[in-house]
């Protein structure tokens, strides 16, 4: 395949972290399993999403290191694979075991690897917009959860055992649509235009050496007390909805609860957008203060019944969220080098292992206290821990130890 126009590259990317990004309707993709199964309990089943956010880091490791070693068509279609198995396996649930090996395993593994190599094959194409290619990337990741999680809800919709055959099918669409994309995934050659103000062209820092780097723990912490906060909405907005309003209708719900998706994706650009134009310290400062409101907007909406500020609370968290992966993905570049890109950046979203359990931390307070303000008090909690990690982040060189 000859080279095409550098943006249709993206688009590949685009529509492959689409499918991929399923993983992230887990909100919505649950709520008939948790119907049939009513004696599993909120943090039994938030344990399928962290599974899957923790084996979606070991994909993105295993693609880090697989690159330059295997073409990254057969991670693409080895992702396609694992989708297939996951969801099949996913729709023949009998106890939580499948559910863990086959959504959290399977699923997570194959968004890892399929992320990975579009994230680190995409980015070369654009040396000169690394935020903002990030940010449009990330975006097809994001609304992938709230369009199949609409179709799987409307497909689902009062009719008992449907989530099976759901399973199913999801499974083959991904697949199919992988398959079809990895066709696309090429790197360029030379010739590549570069120039953006905050493109680093200096030391290639290769992994071994960015994990004794202190300025990458700062940047890891810092998305970690970020990313508990969007990971604690993404995975139990379903449940803060029913919580806030219990009366509303189930399309209604899938529509609100989308909303995060939405604004994910739109943060995901905006994020990028403001990286490549303000650089790290203000993108990540504005979304360190959209992080603390929106567990506050929630809260409030909680304990005063306000479906308005439920709303807002979706939208401020959404943006919040889709903030941290583009932002993060282009420190990484800016800070450690494009050429150990694909190993530096999938070590760093290994932050998801960790910021993904509160969402089970979410569960617990829920089930013990019946609410999920406690789980709000939680996440605003770790919005602040967030800000003061940013204070400890500087560029290569520059001092962090004020």
């Amino acid at each position: 395949m000859k080279h095409l126009n550098r943006w249709c590259y993206v688009g590949a990317g685009v529509c492959v972290l689409l499918f991929a990004g399923v993983i992230y309707a887990w909100s919505i993709l649950s709520v008939p399993i948790a119907n049939e199964f009513t004696e599993w309990s909120k943090a039994q089943l938030s344990m399928a999403f962290t599974i899957a956010m923790t084996f979606f880091c070991v994909g993105g490791l295993l693609g880090g290191f697989l690159s330059g070693r295997v073409n990254v068509k057969i991670n693409v279609l080895t992702s396609g694979v694992l989708f297939l198995a996951g969801f099949w396996l996913t729709s023949l649930t009998s106890a939580t075991l499948q559910l863990y090996i086959g959504f959290g395993v399977f699923a997570g593994l194959a968004a890892g690897l399929s992320y990975n190599a579009a994230m680190s094959t995409m980015l070369k194409w654009f040396p000169d917009k690394q935020g903002l290619i990030s940010g449009i990337l990330l975006m097809g990741f994001g609304f992938g959860s709230f369009l199949i999680g609409k179709v799987y809800q409307v497909y689902t919709f009062n009719s008992p055992g449907s989530w099976r055959a759901a399973f199913k099918i999801l499974g083959a669409v991904i697949f199919a649509a992988l398959a079809a994309g990895s066709f696309f995934f090429k790197n360029p050659g030379g010739g590549i235009a570069s120039g953006s103000p905050h493109i680093r062209n200096g030391e290639e820092i290769p992994p071994q050496q960015a994990l004794k780097n202190p300025i990458f723990w700062y940047s890891y912490a810092w998305a970690i007390s970020t990313g508990v906060v969007g990971l604690v909405l993404v995975s139990q907005a379903s449940g803060i909805l029913a919580e806030t309003a219990p009366l509303t209708e189930s399309g209604l719900a899938s529509t609100l609860v989308g909303l995060i998706s939405i604004f994910n994706g739109l943060g995901r650009v905006t994020f990028g957008y403001l990286y490549d134009s303000k650089g790290y310290r203000f993108t990540m400062i504005f979304d360190i203060l959209l992080t603390l409101v929106s567990p506050i907007l929630l809260l409030l909406a909680i304990s005063a019944d306000q479906i308005s500020l439920l709303i807002l609370g979706f939208i401020v968290g959404g943006l919040a969220f889709g903030g941290i992966p583009p932002s993060l993905s282009a420190l990484t570049s800016e800070f450690f080098g494009i050429k150990y890109y694909p190993a530096n950046y999938s070590l760093m979203s290994t932050n998801l292992i960790f910021a993904s359990f509160g969402s089970i931390a979410a569960g617990y307070l829920c089930d013990f206290s019946g609410s999920y303000a406690y789980a709000m008090f939680m996440a605003i909690g770790m919005a602040a821990l967030s800000g003061v990690c940013m204070l400890k982040i500087r560029r290569p060189g520059e001092p962090y130890s004020n």
